[in-house]
């Protein structure tokens, strides 16, 4: 079935939580209600006509100039029609998205790394924690807001035989470069820079 067929019956059949569709490089998209995800993912893997029953990836992608801050991403696969569609849903940094590892068992790990990069929660989702970071790491990584070094550094300390957690100390700040080219005020020029002057 072509991508805009399947976004009209899509759309037809889950009025209700369908926000926006949309079709570009040969994949469709669908935006849906925070609230809806769980039976739309149902619908999607169990309507004969979709039969979206792979989960691929779960992610987000980070806004902080929207009041609703994060689009939660899915990504599914229909082996039996060869197709694939993306989901997503607006959320704001304080809302809860439903979990949907009732459909999917593959969302638990996947949901688990989106909360420990991104901060967002799933509510009824079986063991919520942190999968790639350590448990006493502050912040979210790949949120925009998140600064290169991060917060704490790690190590061991010999005389204490523990690992230790301490405020980041840079030897050179990163954040107060000039991006100057590394040869731009030399009293030389290296060959293959010369700069035109005009006339």
């Amino acid at each position: 079935m072509p991508m805009n067929e399947l976004s009209d019956y899509i759309t037809a059949k889950q009025a209700d939580a369908v926000v926006e569709t949309k079709v570009a490089f040969g994949e469709l998209t669908v935006t849906v209600t925070a609230a809806a995800l769980p039976a739309f993912v149902r619908f999607l893997k169990t309507d004969e006509t979709c039969k979206f029953s792979s989960l691929v990836d779960i992610t987000a992608v980070d806004h902080p100039e929207r009041r609703a801050r994060f689009d939660v991403v899915y990504h599914f696969l229909s082996m039996y029609r060869n197709q694939r569609i993306r989901v997503k849903a607006v959320v704001r940094e304080d809302e809860m998205v439903p979990s949907i590892v009732e459909e999917h068992p593959s969302a638990n790990w996947f949901e688990r790394e989106v909360f420990d990069m991104f901060g967002i929660l799933f509510s009824g989702h079986p063991d919520l924690r942190r999968i790639l970071t350590d448990y006493g790491f502050q912040g979210f990584p790949l949120r925009k807001d998140f600064p290169t070094t991060g917060y704490v550094e790690v190590r061991y300390d010999e005389a204490a035989k523990r690992v230790v957690y301490e405020p980041v100390k840079l030897v050179q700040d990163y954040r107060q470069f000039d991006f100057m080219s590394p040869w731009e005020g030399a009293n030389y020029i290296l060959p293959g820079d010369e700069k035109k002057t005009g006339a």
